[in-house]
């Protein structure tokens, strides 16, 4: 089978994801993915909307063609199936428009949550490159930078007897909403979610280029990550590689202490 490069080409709500890198979920997945070069993938609610093999585009829902975005989508596959391109820059950012629409329809006012936590909209990029997998086997998307740089801190810090794993790193905008959809649904306010979750929009996570780590056998995003030798080996070595501590205590965003919150400044 041709090979694929290890990129995600992200449009504004269709993601195109290279084969044999997405779970099946039933037997009709486990079929529609046997040797799918590529596989279009919802991207609110992550459902697969295609399949691309060597015969062409297998539809996996009805009336595709009525999917919102899929036109872009598959301009995307088409340059990438001809190699005209491997698809965007990889610095290229997706447009911000509709994102005002689904803040207005939380009930928050962009402009008061800007002044208020000094957070700024962070655009999604058009392309994420494979950066390795997370604790939980998923894929780990992050910008082309940050994905060379997360490898190379995890290299030095294995040398230095340290392990390090990420926990997650590209989110979509889509999946911050989904996050206050949930909590909504389980009767929280918006007001009450926005005490621990970043508005849709405004998670570093969205830009590709931070990503939350921990080591083996300690508990995900828990400030306990503070007292590990990881924690303490990143504190010395994390600026070498271009990644900084984003909310230290008492930070000026008003958000709570994530000692395992790095972002990778480009340096």
């Amino acid at each position: 089978m041709r090979r694929f490069p290890a990129l995600l080409t992200n449009t504004a709500d269709i993601e195109l994801w290279p084969g044999g890198l997405l779970r099946a979920r039933s037997n009709a997945d486990a079929r529609a993915l046997a040797q799918a070069q590529w596989v279009l993938r919802r991207k609110a609610d992550g459902r697969y909307l295609a399949v691309v093999k060597a015969q062409g585009v297998l539809p996996l829902v009805p009336h595709l063609m009525r999917e919102a975005g899929i036109d872009e989508a598959l301009d995307a596959l088409e340059r990438l199936e001809q190699g005209r391109s491997r698809g965007p820059q990889p610095t290229a950012l997706l447009p911000l428009s509709g994102l005002q629409l689904r803040l207005e329809q939380l009930g928050i006012d962009a402009e008061k949550y800007e002044a208020d936590t000094g957070l700024t909209l962070e655009a999604e990029p058009a392309q994420l490159r494979l950066a390795g997998f997370d604790r939980y086997r998923r894929p780990l998307w992050l910008q082309h930078g940050a994905a060379l740089a997360w490898r190379r801190l995890q290299l030095h810090a294995a040398q230095n007897g340290i392990a390090l794993q990420a926990i997650s790193g590209y989110r979509s905008h889509d999946y911050q909403l989904g996050i206050f959809e949930r909590k909504r649904a389980r009767g929280l306010s918006v007001q009450e979610i926005l005490q621990v979750n970043a508005a849709p929009g405004y998670s570093e996570h969205h830009s590709g280029r931070a990503l939350d780590i921990s080591s083996p056998g300690e508990p995900p995003a828990e400030e306990s990550f503070e007292s590990t030798a990881a924690f303490a080996w990143l504190q010395e070595n994390a600026e070498r590689h271009g990644f900084r501590l984003s909310y230290p205590r008492d930070n000026p965003h008003g958000i709570v202490y994530e000692p395992w919150h790095w972002y990778w400044t480009g340096v």
